[in-house]
């Protein structure tokens, strides 16, 4: 029971590396906030999966680019919890993959709207409420494109590499009371993944030299770490769980 008697918030974690945090978050003891968008039955039967750990258990459906919907759910956990000892800045869009002349300025604008601007949101609104006892913790899903970039994912790439900028100076602000890390997963299976990708973009993503593709549960471990008191030394790191598509 790593994390018994702690709140975490997870936004987006209706599904996916969300969800895959959320309940190992709840099988080491903690209670949980989380938000959604807009699939509010993968929501509800998360909310009943967690609760079925033993969590108390708050479900949003909030916007992350949205500041009243934040302020909103701001307001709602400090009635409900009170604080919040873990923060995990999930929710993301990958967004529409085109070259940087066809690409909407509009699409641009959304997904760095949402990768970005939500978590310097979520940060802003919550971080006066992150009790420092025992230390506060920080988790922002970053990407391994954000190291390496990849052609026709620019608003993508460039919000995750932003966001490993904001998580450093977070980091230097928050410390030695609030610990920021990163966590930058390589291709994960996610339901999301398998639905929507052909077979063919799955094998050239298994092209790596662990020739497959990472599990949710393996990103959750790497949370988990941070979020206990077993990843109190980690400040400013960005951890990259990705099979070895990229060197760090």
């Amino acid at each position: 029971m790593k994390l018994k008697n702690r709140v975490a918030l997870v936004t987006g974690a209706s599904r996916g590396i969300g969800k895959g945090i959320a309940v190992a978050f709840a099988r080491a003891g903690a209670d949980i906030i989380f938000t959604y968008h807009r699939n509010q039955q993968a929501a509800l039967e998360t909310k009943a999966e967690l609760e079925a750990l033993g969590a108390k258990v708050l479900m949003s459906q909030t916007d992350s680019a949205d500041q009243a919907a934040i302020v909103r759910l701001r307001d709602e956990v400090k009635n409900s919890f009170g604080r919040v000892n873990i923060l995990v800045n999930n929710a993301g869009t990958i967004g529409e993959e085109l070259p940087c002349v066809d690409m909407p300025v509009e699409e641009f604008d959304r997904v760095l709207n949402c990768d970005l601007r939500g978590v310097f949101l979520f940060c802003k609104n919550f971080i006066p409420l992150i009790s420092k006892e025992p230390v506060g913790k920080i988790i922002n899903i970053t990407s391994e494109l954000s190291f390496k970039g990849r052609a026709n994912y620019i608003p993508y790439v460039t919000a995750k590499t932003g966001l490993n900028g904001l998580s450093r100076c977070l980091a230097y602000e928050l410390a030695p009371d609030i610990l920021v890390n990163s966590i930058a997963p390589g291709p994960i299976e996610t339901d999301m993944i398998l639905a929507d990708m052909d077979p063919e973009w799955l094998e050239k993503e298994k092209n790596i030299p662990l020739q497959r593709l990472g599990k949710v549960e393996e990103i959750a471990a790497a949370a988990l770490l941070l979020a206990s008191d077993e990843g109190n030394f980690f400040c400013g790191q960005i951890i990259s769980p990705n099979g070895g598509a990229v060197f760090t």
